[in-house]
């Protein structure tokens, strides 16, 4: 495989000269030289379209752009990971979570890995049929009316917000709630209103170590065992980790207890067991739509050409807007309020894979990766970010996601939201220009002094690039398609910028050291850890604990 990435090649310094060359252009003199941009600029593919019509680029840069793909070996790679070789090479592993959403017969990965994807799929839906339907229940008989589930990072975010995402799916299932952080509250509130008697607990933790987790999943542990006593505990607890020692002493029910491999990233998993909560939430049959819908994607992206291929052109626009046109951050606006929970989930998803400064040789980068992901749902963006995304000296591209059809049947409502997200494309893409301001004054006949005064003001320059991102609803298939949408695109970043997707050093030595200060935060009169200015500041909250007991 090539593993010289795309900023070495020919084309990327081609791409630095047209970068200037279009610096000079107005995104809207684009629309305007070019009556079919639309038609040049926009894809469709497995179910979503994709505009890019308003990003600020042309066919010559297009094409420069499209080159790169090659350059980098991009199908090489992708063909390897599919066939299960090593391509976390940081960390020896494969990169399979495109077998999490297989069919039989398919065998990617090779037989073993499909067969045991298979067997452990139909456990856990099996699992979550019977807690569904009442067949699975709690230590007194009574069927489970919570669901809890406790992870972090890739063990929580996938499986919340697609929850949220499905949540017009949920009929007749237990409600599903998720606890991560640390700091315990949110359990804390969950618990106060839960009866014991009816609620399940999930602990999501590949190594059932997990810091945050365990915490969270200890105090879960002993609100039941004070409750109900310590034989109930078990009919409480079902797993998702590879630790089956510590799953036996923490007393997870034997049968209720599922699998994960070392080639499932922990930000790719919710296709797997990582997902028991969903499957319960939506059901074994909307469950297996979602899967189908991430393998529609797998195959769009696998055969699709370059010029047509959705997630490789996202991520190509992401890399022109980043190193290029100096964006170095993207807005995730979805405009469908139960995909509110899609930026935090991209921003693991984007920040924890490509927020990397060396390349697979080992070296430093000389160029930029990934881009700070954030954002929130439209049309509640609007009226919060979107005043210094049209005028602010801060300047980011966006990614808009927009549904054709209400999730919850007000579509009177709905075309608000339409017409909301549409316009406000336009407003970013073409801008509010001194000829039109002036025009407005003229029409409403503002007194001269005040034209002069308000004109600066009023101006929004344009040319902010969004891309949008439409489909007809808000389903099972669509949000799996989204999702390896996105996927996919991250891996393409990752072999073009030339570095590994799939390790995550930084978070493991942040989880180091607070491993090494719990002793010191416990009990401040111990052995000292950290740094002088650390001490002085547990030292200070030390005092204030001390006199709020």
């Amino acid at each position: 495989m090539h593993i010289a990435p795309g900023p070495r090649s020919a084309s990327w310094s081609e791409l630095h000269s047209h970068a200037q060359r279009l610096a000079r252009v107005a995104t809207r003199e684009l629309f305007e030289r070019d009556p079919g941009r639309f038609e040049r600029f926009s894809r469709r593919g497995a179910g979503l379209l994709l505009d890019f019509s308003r990003q600020h680029l042309d066919e010559v840069v297009l094409g420069r752009l499209l080159a790169l793909p090659d350059a980098a070996g991009l199908a090489d790679y992708r063909d390897a990971m599919w066939r299960g070789e090593k391509i976390n090479v940081t960390e020896q592993r494969s990169v399979l979570h495109v077998a999490l959403r297989q069919r039989p017969g398919e065998r990617l990965g090779g037989e073993t890995v499909e067969r045991e994807v298979l067997e452990e799929r139909e456990r856990m839906l099996a699992f979550a049929a019977g807690v569904r339907s009442g067949r699975i229940a709690g230590s007194d008989g009574l069927p489970f009316s919570l669901v809890v589930h406790i992870g972090i990072g890739g063990s929580d975010l996938g499986p919340a917000m697609a929850v949220q995402a499905l949540a017009h799916h949920a009929h007749g299932a237990p409600r599903c709630e998720f606890v991560s952080n640390v700091q315990g509250c949110r359990l804390a509130d969950l618990l106060a209103e839960a009866d014991p008697r009816t609620t399940l607990f999930i602990v999501a933790s590949k190594t059932f170590t997990t810091l945050e987790t365990l915490s969270n999943a200890h105090t879960a542990r002993q609100w039941l065992h004070d409750r109900l006593g310590a034989a109930a505990v078990p009919a409480h607890f079902a797993a998702v980790s590879l630790n089956h020692r510590a799953m036996d002493t923490f007393g997870v029910h034997p049968d209720y207890r599922f699998t994960m491999w070392d080639w499932v990233g922990g930000r790719y998993s919710v296709w797997s067991s990582i997902g028991v909560a969903l499957a319960i939430a939506i059901g074994p049959q909307a469950y297996l739509a979602f899967l189908d819908g991430g393998r529609e994607m797998d195959a769009h992206f696998h055969s699709a050409p370059w010029e047509q291929n959705l997630p490789v052109l996202l991520a190509l626009i992401g890399l022109w807007n980043i190193n290029f046109r100096d964006l170095p951050t993207l807005a995730i606006v979805p405009y469908e309020e139960r995909l509110g929970g899609l930026p935090a989930y991209l921003q693991q998803l984007e920040m924890g894979s490509n927020g990397k400064s060396v390349t697979l040789e080992g070296r430093a980068t000389q160029w930029q990766t990934a881009p700070v992901i954030w954002g929130g749902a439209g049309s509640n963006a609007q009226h919060s970010f979107y005043q210094l995304l049209h005028q602010g000296s801060p300047r980011a591209a966006l990614e808009l996601l927009l549904p054709a059809v209400s999730s919850c049947g007000n579509e009177a409502q709905h075309a608000l939201a339409i017409a909301s997200c549409l316009a406000q494309a336009e407003a970013f893409m073409a801008g509010y220009s001194s000829e039109a301001v002036r025009a407005e004054f003229e029409r409403e006949g503002l007194p001269q002094e005040w034209r002069e005064r308000l004109e600066p003001h009023k101006i929004s320059p344009g040319s902010r690039p969004s891309t949008l991102i439409a489909f007809a609803r808000l389903d099972p298939p669509t949000l799996g398609r989204l999702l390896a949408l996105y996927e996919h695109k991250v891996f393409t970043q990752g072999v073009l910028w030339g570095i590994n997707s799939f390790d995550q050093w930084g978070v493991e030595f942040g989880k180091r050291l607070t491993e090494q200060l719990v002793a010191s935060v416990r009990d401040p009169s111990g052995q000292p850890a950290g740094a002088e200015g650390v001490q002085k500041v547990l030292e200070q909250l030390a005092e204030w604990r001390s006199a709020r007991s």
